[in-house]
């Protein structure tokens, strides 16, 4: 349980800061199609930062439900490889770099669908 509020609490540190930055570092630096990119990455990175305190709070709940540990790990893959994979997309503008995206996507539903499914079964 611990891990996950530290890692969500890392991780809306982090959406924070890459926002302040997207929004006084890059404007006017990169084109607006790629800093709408960088908003996307924050915003992905900071609603499953707050998912992290969920999964916190459930495994404090039903703390046998070693599926929610697995739920916690899909979205910190999904942090790393959705928000991750669009920071290097728009300041790099490498466009096979968005090839990485989905994967995070996935892992996020994966992550999602594991929440539904333990609280189904508790």
């Amino acid at each position: 349980m611990k891990v996950f509020v530290l890692l969500g609490a890392i991780a809306s540190f982090l959406a924070v800061a890459l926002g302040a930055f997207g929004a006084h570092g890059l404007e006017g630096k990169i084109p607006d199609r790629y800093l709408d990119i960088w908003k996307t990455a924050v915003h992905y990175q900071m609603f499953h930062a707050v998912g992290l305190f969920v999964i916190a709070l459930l495994l404090a709940k039903w703390p046998n439900a070693s599926t929610l540990v697995t739920a916690g790990w899909m979205m910190v893959i999904g942090i790393v490889l959705f928000s991750g994979s669009l920071y290097v997309l728009s300041v790099t503008q490498i466009k096979p770099l968005g090839a990485i995206t989905p994967f995070g996507g996935v892992a996020f539903l994966i992550a999602w669908a594991l929440v539904a499914y333990v609280a189904l079964k508790q």
